[in-house]
């Protein structure tokens, strides 16, 4: 093993998955989170209680569960945000809307999109630097629209710093 935080982490969630060690669950969310990784963090946390679940913990699984879906959450990994909704409500849990507020959050792509077209990039611009077609690029400048409550292009810019 490498000895570093990460590795220790991955050996230890890997660990954990194969002999169901509740130790080994722990040990990888406190060796993610020393090495500051949100994201392995999260997952680590999510998997642990979707064992917990299935250990019929669910307290202790509804803890793990609410951890690992505020992260996804704050992180934008709807994927995973939406599987430890999932696990929740499987525990009784009932999982609440965002909050007010949170609609107008921009993905990481939408973000890189709006930046651009405040720049006065055209669609066709925009979805050659990202390798996009301008289609996607219009279908993901609609979603922009609707998240920040704007109209045009010429919105753009006011929306993005407020």
């Amino acid at each position: 093993m490498a000895g570093t935080d990460w590795a220790r982490g991955v050996q230890a969630l890997a660990d954990a998955l194969v002999t169901a060690d509740e130790n080994g669950y722990r040990a990888g969310i406190a060796s993610f989170t020393a090495a500051g990784m949100g994201m392995q963090a999260a997952r680590a946390h999510l998997l642990f209680g979707e064992w917990l679940r299935r250990e019929n913990r669910r307290s202790e699984a509804r803890a793990e569960l609410h951890r690992a879906h505020e992260s996804f959450t704050t992180i934008g990994a709807e994927a995973f945000a939406t599987r430890a909704a999932r696990e929740l409500a499987a525990t009784g849990e009932t999982v609440r809307a965002k909050a007010p507020g949170t609609a107008d959050q921009l993905t990481a792509q939408e973000s890189q999109i709006a930046r651009l077209a405040v720049t006065g990039r055209t669609n066709p611009e925009i979805g050659a630097s990202l390798f996009l077609s301008p289609r996607t690029v219009e279908w993901h400048l609609r979603k922009i629209f609707t998240k920040l409550g704007i109209t045009s292009r010429r919105e753009l810019a006011a929306a993005l710093q407020g």
